[in-house]
């Protein structure tokens, strides 16, 4: 059993690049991370690792190592995670990572609730808007938001977001509406820098084609629920989804404008990557947010 830690240890060096993001992945010490390798490297009599104070490389028989080594450890897991799912309820630590806004306030209700109704199961969960690799990082599940553009993941839809253009009553009393999105010219606009071109807006057009128009503004915030506190302050018109903008809709501190060119909702799915045994975990929790999502427009 150490051989199979220091193997394990191995690998997540490799994979993270260091001993310390390897440790805090496998929960131990940078210390200790150091040892198991060390003592890997002594029991196989090759160096595996070139080190130095600022990075850690393979060495030839490190690269041929790791390249066989990985597929094994998969497979023992697979292979242990199989029997474990046939016999018991789903347990063990699951590692999720999701966009830091739609995490925060959408998906931590849901896991919440998740971790309460499955109580084995340990939830280390990553809000950040990085695009992390799930495999090389060690994920076994991610929730994203838009269309899925990696082949090494499979991607289960779990419903949709609509992005929509909001002002304070008081501000468009004031400035009134815009009546298309070319007029928001005329308006201040708060920018999400978070979005993929914070100076563009999405808009679907009369014809049904998805475009985009350039919008200017002096206030800028690189999250959502900040440029709707400002949009709430009468400060100007701000693009948001629509789990930011709902409780100030129903509560009516602002009103949609631009609805009959509302872009085209954006897809949220759960990604995991592809094996030949889905644990058990990995798949209650993909369930219970297919179902969580399920009476919430598609």
């Amino acid at each position: 059993m150490d051989r199979l830690e220091s193997d394990r240890m191995f690998v997540a060096v490799m994979e993270t690049g260091s001993f310390i993001a390897a440790a805090q992945r496998l929960g131990t010490s940078s210390g200790q991370a150091s040892k198991l390798v060390s003592r890997l490297e002594s029991e196989l009599g090759v160096r595996l690792l070139s080190r130095t104070t600022r990075a850690v490389s393979a060495t030839e028989a490190g690269q041929a190592y790791f390249d066989r080594l990985r597929p094994l450890l998969e497979e023992f897991d697979n292979l242990d995670a199989a029997i474990r799912d046939a016999s018991h309820t789903p347990r063990g630590r699951l590692r999720l990572t999701a966009p830091l806004t739609f995490g925060t306030v959408e998906l931590a209700p849901a896991l919440n609730d998740f971790a309460a109704q499955f109580p084995e199961i340990e939830l280390d969960v990553n809000f950040s808007d990085r695009l992390v690799s799930l495999v090389d990082e060690g994920f076994d599940l991610a929730v994203r938001v838009g269309k899925p553009n990696d082949s090494s993941v499979i991607a289960r839809k779990l419903y949709e977001v609509r992005i929509m253009v909001v002002g304070a009553p008081g501000y468009l009393e004031k400035r009134g509406r815009p009546s298309v999105p070319d007029a928001l010219a005329d308006f201040d606009c708060i920018i999400d820098t978070n979005f993929k071109e914070p100076g563009r807006w999405p808009y679907r057009g009369t014809s049904g084609v998805d475009a985009a128009v350039q919008v200017d503004g002096r206030i800028r915030y690189s999250n959502a629920e900040a440029c709707l506190m400002a949009a709430e302050a009468g400060l100007g018109l701000t693009c948001v989804p629509d789990f930011i903008a709902a409780a100030a809709l129903k509560a009516g501190r602002v009103r949609q404008v631009l609805q009959e060119f509302e872009p085209a909702p954006y897809p949220v799915h759960a990604l995991y990557p592809h094996s030949r045994h889905l644990a058990a975990k990995v798949r209650v929790l993909v369930d219970f947010l297919v179902e969580r999502y399920r009476d919430m427009p598609r």
